[in-house]
């Protein structure tokens, strides 16, 4: 009869492996990203909210997110290209992308 062994967790009985029949473990596939971050998704709610105007929406910038509106940019324009913000909101970012086309298109 084989030996058993109970784990620390659940306390289940687990059959121990007999010496020598251990096949190698593979490295396990990295975890698929999750959804997006806190700061992304705060950045993709301002820019569905829209603001007053310029000085308004620098001013929550640094309010809310506690960004320079510079990085806040640049956060914001790499969110564009990712695939986990088109998921979460489809509406803001394609509306987004579609402004900064037509803003490349003018130069």
């Amino acid at each position: 009869m084989e030996e058993t062994e109970r784990t620390a967790r659940t306390g289940q009985p687990v059959e121990a492996e007999p010496a020598g029949s251990a096949e190698p473990t593979q490295p396990s596939p990295s975890p698929e990203p999750r959804g997006l971050g806190t700061r992304e998704r705060a950045v993709l709610a301002l820019e569905r909210r829209g603001s007053a105007g310029p000085g308004a929406k620098e001013r929550e910038i640094r309010e809310r997110l506690g960004l320079a509106p510079v990085r806040y940019y640049q956060l914001l324009n790499a969110l564009l290209d990712d695939p986990r913000a088109l998921a979460h909101d489809p509406v803001t970012v394609n509306r987004l992308r579609r402004v900064r086309e037509a803003r490349r298109a003018e130069r």
